[in-house]
């Protein structure tokens, strides 16, 4: 494995670079500050709204490129690099079914900030660590024309693949619909995924996927995961992550975003 080529490293932030904890290593950033000294760049890519994302990386959120909602928006510090918006028609067509899943809690997505109906102190309270900015509303379909929206998530605290999908599943063929994580399951305009905002970004900077390193553990990775000839899984990802990557790690839990980090640094330790 030759790491000397890559040029630019893509990771995924719940599941990947942050830990079971939700927090992002000491280490890591100072393996940023090397990657940096050695022209390479860095982009965080997450189904987490931006400002959560800035927040977990507020230290280099200046240096870095960050994909966020999954592909709906990509930003280089204030420079909006990708918007990719839900239509509010389907906005109002599809929270109608959300609303008849038990136990289901749905997240409106805008650009600047999140809403929600539900008053479950319990949601509410797990929400927060993924999203800094909300409101709670009455009705999320009275404010689909208000803004531009990026992403529905949608939250159950048994299981999103077992419990949310199979309802949603028939609004595929009009919607990207990702099971973003085991409790989390996205929905996005179509062309709102992780690996079209990554393109753009490999555009801006001229870096081909052979120079391009990414790290993922769930569905909501695949499509960045095919844009780098270096694309790991982690230890603890989702079978089918593991079966498409090319190369794997460590956990989110014993740094293996971090000791692949390392062994490429190593490997341009001439540059």
């Amino acid at each position: 494995m030759n790491l000397s080529k890559v040029k630019l490293v893509v990771s995924d932030m719940d599941g990947t670079l942050l830990n079971s904890k939700g927090e992002v290593s000491d280490l890591f950033f100072d393996l940023f500050q090397q990657l940096k000294n050695k022209n390479i760049h860095f982009c965080a890519a997450s189904g987490r709204q931006y400002n959560s994302i800035v927040h977990k990386l507020a230290p280099i959120k200046d240096d870095i490129f960050v994909i966020a909602e999954n592909g709906g928006i990509a930003k280089k510090k204030d420079n909006l690099l990708v918007l990719n918006a839900l239509s509010p028609v389907k906005i109002k067509k599809i929270i109608p079914v959300l609303r008849t899943i038990n136990n289901a809690h749905v997240v409106l997505c805008g650009k600047n900030g999140a809403f929600i109906e539900s008053k479950n102190q319990e949601f509410i309270n797990l929400f927060q660590e993924y999203y800094h900015t909300y409101e709670i509303v009455d009705d999320l379909t009275a404010i689909a024309d208000t803004e531009d929206f990026l992403k529905i998530a949608i939250y159950h605290f048994t299981s999103s693949e077992e419990y949310i999908y199979p309802t949603v599943k028939e609004f595929e063929s009009e919607m990207l619909i990702k099971i973003s994580g085991k409790n989390w399951l996205d929905i996005s305009d179509e062309k709102a995924n992780k690996g079209n905002a990554l393109r753009e970004v490999q555009g801006l900077l001229k870096v081909t996927k052979e120079e391009t390193m990414v790290f993922g553990d769930y569905h909501n990775d695949i499509e960045m995961l095919k844009e780098a000839n270096f694309s790991f899984s982690m230890k603890n990802a989702h079978k089918d992550i593991t079966k498409l990557a090319n190369y794997s790690t460590e956990s989110n839990d014993n740094l293996g975003v971090e000791k692949i980090l390392n062994l490429l640094i190593k490997s341009n330790s001439n540059l």
